[in-house]
This record gives structure tokens, sequence and C-alpha cells, in this order.
């Protein structure tokens, strides 16, 4: 089969013989013959566990197998019958294997076990607990001494109390993985030395804890805008602009300025309205619009009126609140039963508080309200008011 000269043939058997006769040489020609079997993920049993117990496409399945190497199945399932036993799911173990697929070696006495007893000993009640490390495998692969504790002390030392806490770190759940030292604790420093009331930074923080992260330098920056635009420090308005100035930019904060002017705003009175409700901003362009025009256009109201009372732009869905609000109290100003009303009476008060205002007080004149207003709630939800259709 082979045509090989003399000399070919010479250098070849001088190859066979030291193979065969060099037993570290033929240990290693074995080991890179095994070594290449094994690299291919996709022949290990890891790669098939991953397929078979879990669904994993054949490329998911080929990504995990090459970051955990699992050779039986003894392991995973230990891990899998601990989740279980903690209250997991089916459905939610699959999702924390697909975020997290190493934590299928984890050492559950050494590194899962302990976690769970810190955070239950902390008043994290178990649905909470499932709930947070659903959102946020991660947090299982995270130190527990040199990141969990430390994190969890730091946040308590600011908002001393531990449900707030885990308040913070369930809307926020990435804290873990931040160093606090150099990126929230000097932040916190600084309003509080700008003259920013503690009780305010902790209310904010526990809602919009992403908002106090950040390079300090930077941070301060926005401290400075925010002050040189005229906001009282003491004033709870004060930290909701540093945050929307935390969450937006300059050129997108124009761009809602631009949605306010198509219907009447100047820039001067873009800027007064955001100064008197910061919020007022933060909802996306289609939403500003859309409730422009239901305000001005369909209830009557005058644009100079909202400048001055921009509250109602702010938090207020469209579809479940101002509509059905806003359409009802037309309804009694047509009927005489009122003459008129306050934007924050009638688009910030609670539900309940609403229904005593606007419809339990005219009970005795007109029974039917009540099921008036569930008419104008169905209106509202049908579909026209829907964002999407502005």
């Amino acid at each position: 089969m082979f045509n090989l000269s003399r000399r070919n043939v010479s250098i070849f058997q001088r190859v066979i013989y030291n193979v065969v006769n060099d037993s570290s040489l033929f240990l290693r020609v074995r080991f890179i013959s095994k070594n290449s079997l094994d690299s291919d993920p996709s022949q290990s049993f890891g790669f098939s566990y991953f397929v078979n117990k879990f669904g994993f496409s054949k490329t998911s399945a080929l990504a995990a197998s090459k970051i955990v190497v699992i050779k039986t199945p003894n392991k995973p399932e230990a891990v899998i019958a601990f989740l279980e036993k903690q209250g997991f799911s089916e459905t939610q173990i699959k999702h924390i294997v697909r975020v997290r697929p190493t934590l299928l070696n984890s050492n559950i006495e050494k590194t899962l076990v302990p976690k769970f007893e810190y955070f239950l000993s902390k008043g994290v009640s178990t649905p909470d607990l499932i709930k947070l490390l659903f959102h946020n495998p991660r947090i299982l692969s995270r130190s527990l001494e040199n990141q969990i504790i430390p994190c969890v002390t730091h946040l308590h030392n600011l908002i001393k109390c531990d449900s707030k806490v885990f308040k913070a770190i369930k809307r926020h759940p990435y804290i873990f993985s931040c160093k606090l030292e150099a990126y929230l604790l000097p932040n916190i420093k600084l309003l509080l030395d700008s003259g920013v009331p503690e009780s305010n930074i902790i209310e904010r923080f526990v809602h919009h804890p992403r908002s106090f992260i950040m390079v300090p330098d930077e941070f301060a920056k926005i401290v400075k805008e925010v002050k040189d635009m005229g906001f009282n420090p003491f004033q709870f308005k004060f930290l909701l602009a540093v945050i929307m100035f935390r969450r937006m930019s300059k050129s997108t904060l124009q761009r809602k300025f631009d949605g306010y002017k198509k219907y009447g705003w100047s820039e001067q009175q873009c800027w007064e309205a955001f100064r008197i409700c910061p919020p007022c901003m933060e909802a996306s362009e289609q939403k500003i619009m859309a409730t422009m025009d239901f305000l001005l256009n369909e209830m009557g109201l005058q644009s100079s009126l909202i400048v001055k009372k921009p509250y109602c732009l702010a938090g207020n869905s469209l579809e479940n609140r101002l509509v059905p609000r806003g359409l009802f109290a037309q309804e009694l100003l047509s009927r005489g039963l009122i003459e008129s009303f306050s934007l924050s009476g009638l688009f910030k008060d609670p539900e309940k508080k609403f229904l005593e205002r606007f419809v339990y007080q005219y009970e005795d004149k007109a029974p039917e309200l009540l099921e008036l207003y569930k008419e104008k709630v169905k209106i509202a939800q049908g579909g026209k008011y829907r964002i999407g259709n502005h």
C-alpha cells in the first residue's frame, strides 16, 4: 500500500522502536490520545446530562460542559434534591442551573447550607429567599464570609432594619458583587454632608439602591448639578432629582421635554414642572404624549395647569388610573354632583380614598355611581388607551 524508500522505512522503524521501548514516551502518546477524546465536551457525560436532565439545547449544553465537569450524576442529583427540599420547583431549578451550572458541583454542607441558614436567620422568609435566589442564582456562588455578610452588614449600618435591607437586596440582587466601600458609602456620606436627611436617603435607597451605587466622582457631579438647579437638599425632591439624573442622560431628558413641547410647553415650563415634581419626566416619550393628549384633548384641562400640578404625570397608569378616574370625574361634573376637583385628589389618592371621596360620598344621590365607575374602568382598559395605540 505504501511506497516507502529504504531510508523512510528505516526512520519509521526507529520511531516504532522508540515508542515501544520508551515507556514514558508510550504513556505520553496514550495521554495525548485520551486527552483529545476528553477535550470534546459533546462526548462527555456532562453534555448528555445537561441535555437530558434539564432540556438544554446542544449549544447551551456544550457551553455548560466546558465550564463545569460532571462525570457522574451523584453530586448534581444531591444538589437538586437539596434545592427541592428548600422549596424550589422543577422550573426554578432548571432556571438556576441554566444561569449558574457550576452550582451542580457545589459542596452542599460547606457552601449551600450555611448561606440558606444565614439568610433565614436574618428574618428572610422561605418564599422570599426562593424568589431572591431564583432571580439571581449567582448569590449562591458568592463567598458568605467575604461578600454576603460584609454586604449585609454595610446595608444594615445604613438602613438599620433587616426587613428593609432585604427589600433593597430584592430590588438589586447584584449588590453582592458591588464594592460598597468604594461605590456606595462615599456617595451616602456626600449626601449626608450636603444636608440630605438620613431618613430621606434610607427611604429612596430601599426603593432605588442601584441609583446610589456609582463612581463617587461622577455621583458628586450629579449632586452639584442638582444643587445648582436650586433644589434644597433638605427637601425630598432633591433626592428625586439626583436619582433622575443618575438614571437618565441629558439627551434623554431633552427628548422628554420635546414630548411636552408638542402640547404647548416651553423649555422654561418643562424645567418648572421638573423642579416641582422630578418624576414627571420618568415616563417614556410615548406615554408622555398619550397622557397629555388625554388630559388636554379629552378632559379639556389647560396645559398651564398641568405645568403647575405635574404630580398627575408621575407614576400613574394611563389605563388603570388616569383614564377611568378622569372619565368618571367628567361624569360627576355633567351630573352636577361636583363643581370642580383637584388633580392631586383625583389622580394621586389611593383607590380606597378615591372611592370614599368621589363615589361613596354621593351614594344617597346617585347609588349607581360605583357601577358607573366600574364601567369607566372597563372602557379605559379596553385597548383604546393602551400606550402602543398612541
